[in-house]
């Protein structure tokens, strides 16, 4: 059996929540670029309407300084 290809799809990020506007399987990072699996998907802006790969990501794509925060191994 053949899986269907990976598409991107188009959300509406919303507060806690989002809106999928048009269907498909992943989303980018708005940072790294990554794709990011819609049932995976946990930080994104609503103001922004990007999605994000984790939170590191989100502080950079916000302009903190991350340079203090140590990713856990």
């Amino acid at each position: 059996m053949n899986a269907a290809p990976a598409s991107q799809a188009t959300l509406h990020y919303g507060d806690g929540e989002f809106a999928v506007l048009n269907g498909g399987t992943f989303v980018r990072c708005a940072v790294t670029g990554q794709a990011i699996a819609l049932p995976a998907l946990r930080y994104w802006s609503a103001a922004r309407q990007e999605a994000y790969v984790g939170p590191l990501e989100f502080l950079k794509a916000t302009g903190a300084d991350t340079a203090a925060i140590q990713p856990s191994a």
